[in-house]
């Protein structure tokens, strides 16, 4: 039998305009972007010791992001989930920045046009939001629904890529 290495976590907390985001690292990768009073948070103590130093790039990005310099996301990132997970998270990194597509339609471009409720539920899984943006995925009728985060978030967020959240406070 062959032993399974073992890994290292690590996490960091930074302020953002939404609230504290909490990074998790896995052998120095970003596995995780959790909010304060997030659905399908893990237990702090999985986060591993607190260590800012695999965050670096991330946190440029992040700052980059919420400044309106940064559309699109480019990290390495060890994300863990079931195949279709994986396969939704990245159909929501082809939705563009400030638009939005439905369940259903991620089900179509997915090839599985009866398996929105799917999406659905691997939507909210996703370990890495706002990087990685469900943010961006909205009910058929254009509807704000779910949203790991909070539907209040949600919306912020939605508005800021769109350009009219104008309130958003300085981010770090």
């Amino acid at each position: 039998m062959t032993a399974t290495p073992a890994t290292t976590r690590q996490h960091t907390v930074v302020d953002s305009p939404y609230g504290d985001l909490t990074l998790v690292a896995t052998d120095g990768v970003l596995a995780g972007l959790y909010m304060t009073e997030q659905r399908h948070r893990p237990p702090e103590e999985t986060f591993g010791e607190p260590d800012p130093r695999p965050f670096g790039e991330t946190v440029r990005q992040l700052e980059a992001y919420f400044a309106g310099e940064l559309t699109e996301f480019d990290l390495p990132m060890n994300l863990h989930g079931t195949p279709f997970q994986r396969s939704v998270w990245a159909e929501l990194e082809r939705i563009p920045y400030g638009e939005t597509r439905s369940y259903g339609e991620l089900a179509e471009q997915l090839g599985k046009p009866g398996a929105s409720r799917a999406v659905g539920l691997a939507n909210g899984k996703n370990p890495v939001g706002i990087i990685v943006p469900c943010h961006r995925v909205v009910g058929a009728s254009g509807s704000l629904t779910g949203y790991g985060g909070g539907l209040e978030r949600k919306r912020r967020l939605l508005d800021f890529e769109r350009g009219a959240d104008s309130a958003v406070p300085a981010l770090f």
